[in-house]
């Protein structure tokens, strides 16, 4: 990566610049954590099913065919051994030293907590959570992996669904409230991970106000031109350099 270590020294001195820095991150976050990214060559959205996945991950599909929903949600969307890389490393030391304010993502997999990262907004949900829809009690993921066909609440019997958010689901408003919050406030926008191709969730970058906007990722966003900092490369491998 020596192609990029003016940009890594410039990246560092933001950092150490700035305390009131945001990361808005996606998919690419976790795909060096092992994790496919929807919209890369090799990610979900080219391997080939019954149905595509967008229509397997709506919400009326899951209402319609559960157990055709769940078969694809557990040998797809569930990724038990994955574990944090640099990128989550990173976020969670740069939060516990005062520098970071917020991570703001896009996955549902639960890998920024389990690095350390204490104010996390999940604009999409977490796999981690999943509630019973008739009593609202709480089973965790485990309880969702080791189920057959549609997963019955422990407690009273009902069907217990994923807490993500499905296409045709709108997302938690506190959550976007407080996402745009912290991007509204902040002085430094990290994007990094994502194609910013999903919205509503990437219509949130509008809020950024601040001194530098970083964008950190493979392949081409529509703000790489707005960026005061641009990076084509994986966020761990950026990440770990600084």
């Amino acid at each position: 990566m020596t192609t990029y270590n003016k940009e890594i020294q410039e990246l560092k001195e933001i950092v150490e610049t700035y305390d009131n820095i945001v990361f808005f991150g996606g998919a690419g976050v976790s795909t060096e954590s092992g994790i496919p990214d929807f919209r890369s060559v090799d990610g979900l959205y080219h391997q080939q099913y019954d149905y595509p996945p967008e229509t397997i991950l709506s919400h009326s599909f899951y209402r319609a065919k559960p157990e055709e929903f769940y078969r694809f949600y557990r040998n797809k969307m569930l990724f038990t051994d994955a574990m944090p890389n640099a990128a989550h490393l990173k976020l969670a030391e740069l939060e516990a030293r005062g520098k970071l304010r917020a991570v703001i993502t896009q996955n549902i997999d639960g890998l920024h907590q389990a690095a350390g990262s204490k104010v996390v907004l999940e604009l999409h949900g977490s796999v981690l959570r999943n509630y019973c829809e008739r009593c609202h009690a709480f089973h965790d993921l485990n309880y969702i992996k080791e189920s057959e066909g549609v997963p019955v609440c422990r407690d009273c019997g009902g069907p217990v669904k994923p807490d993500v958010v499905l296409y045709e689901e709108g997302l938690d408003q506190k959550t976007i409230n407080d996402a745009v919050h912290y991007i509204h406030e902040a002085d430094v926008l990290i994007i990094g991970g994502t194609s910013l191709a999903v919205y509503p969730a990437a219509g949130l970058i509008d809020y950024f106000k601040g001194d530098k906007l970083v964008v950190i990722n493979k392949a081409p966003t529509p703000r790489d031109a707005h960026a005061d900092l641009l990076i084509q490369a994986p966020i761990g491998e950026v990440f770990s350099q600084i």
